[in-house]
C-alpha cells in the first residue's frame, strides 16, 4: 500500500521536500497571478478580502525556495472553516492550524515537489506583518541581500530541518519587521493594497 503524505513522519517529509534555493526567476510573479486568479474564482467575494505575494519570491533579484507564498486574508465576520473546505475540494492540503490562521500547500506529492509549489497563509485581516517585510526589502535592497545571505548560508546546514532553517531566520525577520512598522506605520491597516 503506497503512503499518504499525510501519513509521513516530518524527517520522511523532510527527505522528501528539503529546502533548496534558486536564483530569482520572473515566472514566480505570473504564477502568483495565475493561483490568485485561480483562487477568487472559487471563493465568494464575501470570503476574500484581499491577496499578496509574500515571501522570497516577491522579492526580485534574490535567491528564494521556488514556493510562492499567498497570504489571504479575510474578512473577520467569515468562518476560516468553510474557506477551509473549500482550499481543500480544490486541492490544497492542511499543514497547520493555531488560533485565527491556517496554512495550507500546494504541489507536493510523493514524487516530490511538483513543478508548481504554493504555500497559501490564511489569516483574518490585519493579521500580516509580512507585508512590511517584504515592503522593507524592496526599499532596501542591500537588507534584501543581507537576508540572501543568511538563507544561503542556512541552506545546506539546514536542508532536511525545515523549522530549524525557519526559526534561524526568526531574528532577522523580527528585526526588519519592526523597522518597517515604524517606518511604514499603519501603512495596511488603513487601506487595501
Amino acid at each position: 500500500m503506497t503512503k499518504k503524505l499525510e501519513d509521513m513522519s516530518l524527517e520522511e517529509l523532510w527527505q522528501l521536500f528539503p529546502i533548496f534555493l534558486e536564483e530569482h526567476n520572473k515566472d514566480w510573479e505570473t504564477w502568483y497571478k495565475e493561483e490568485s486568479r485561480r483562487i477568487v474564482n472559487f471563493l465568494p467575494a464575501n470570503q476574500l478580502y484581499k491577496m499578496h505575494h509574500i515571501g522570497s519570491t516577491s522579492i526580485e533579484g534574490i535567491w528564494a525556495k521556488p514556493i510562492i507564498d499567498i497570504l489571504l486574508e479575510i474578512p473577520r465576520s467569515e468562518d476560516m472553516g468553510s474557506i477551509q473546505r473549500k482550499l481543500l475540494e480544490y486541492g490544497y492540503l492542511l499543514m497547520s492550524e493555531s488560533e485565527g490562521r491556517m496554512s495550507f500547500n500546494k504541489g507536493y506529492t510523493l514524487q516530490g515537489f511538483a513543478e508548481r509549489v504554493f504555500h497559501l497563509h490564511l489569516r483574518y485581516y490585519g493579521d500580516h506583518d509580512e507585508l512590511y517585510f517584504r515592503d522593507y526589502l524592496k526599499a532596501h535592497p542591500d537588507v534584501a541581500k543581507d537576508y540572501e545571505k543568511l538563507k544561503l548560508t542556512l541552506w545546506k546546514k539546514y536542508e532536511y530541518n525545515r523549522d530549524a532553517y525557519t526559526e534561524a531566520k526568526t531574528d532577522f525577520i523580527r528585526l526588519y519587521t519592526q523597522k518597517a512598522k515604524k517606518l511604514y506605520k499603519r501603512r495596511y491597516d488603513d487601506k487595501i493594497e
